[in-house]
């Protein structure tokens, strides 16, 4: 038993050195999703505090970030959350894409998948009251329908296009 808890322990010390990279990419701040609605600032404190730090080339990496295996974890799921949509390239999007984005926002903040649940365990101040959830998703949807005014999108057409 003394044999594999100093195994462990020695696992646990070892991954350590294995660090993630916390640099976040650089980004032309004339195309984050703030600027570019010039987002009220009331609105604008909630989706910085709630979505930035998974959604955004702004991640403000947290302690837990330098404690293996967590680190990896929270490198993984940032990557993810990049992936699917980032506000600091927001501007680059189609406007479709756009449209989509921001209605799957809505949808998922209304259902009260965003932000996650474990997020929310240490972040206490990204969890979103009533009121900020509907402040929220009546500027994302409102944006949406600006977006496919602006951009002439039928109605029902905010599907995702593929990605190369």
């Amino acid at each position: 038993m003394k044999k594999i808890l100093l195994a462990i322990v020695i696992v646990l010390v070892v991954i350590q050195f294995f660090q993630i990279d916390k640099t976040n990419p650089t980004f032309d701040e004339n195309q984050d999703f703030l600027k570019i609605n010039n987002t009220p600032p009331e609105i604008a404190a909630i989706v910085k505090a709630s979505c930035y730090d998974c959604h955004s080339n702004q991640t403000v990496y947290p302690w837990y970030s330098y404690v293996q295996p967590a680190g990896w974890f929270l490198k993984d799921h940032i990557d993810e959350g990049r992936e699917e949509l980032n506000f600091s390239i927001f501007g680059t999007y189609e406007a479709k894409r756009q449209a989509h984005k921001l209605d799957e926002s809505a949808e998922l903040i209304e259902k009260g998948a965003m932000p996650l649940e474990s997020y929310l365990i240490i972040h206490k101040d990204a969890s979103l009251t009533e009121s900020q959830k509907t402040a929220l998703t009546d500027y994302f949807k409102g944006l949406q329908n600006q977006v496919k005014m602006t951009n002439n999108l039928p109605e029902n057409e905010t599907e995702e296009h593929e990605r190369d």
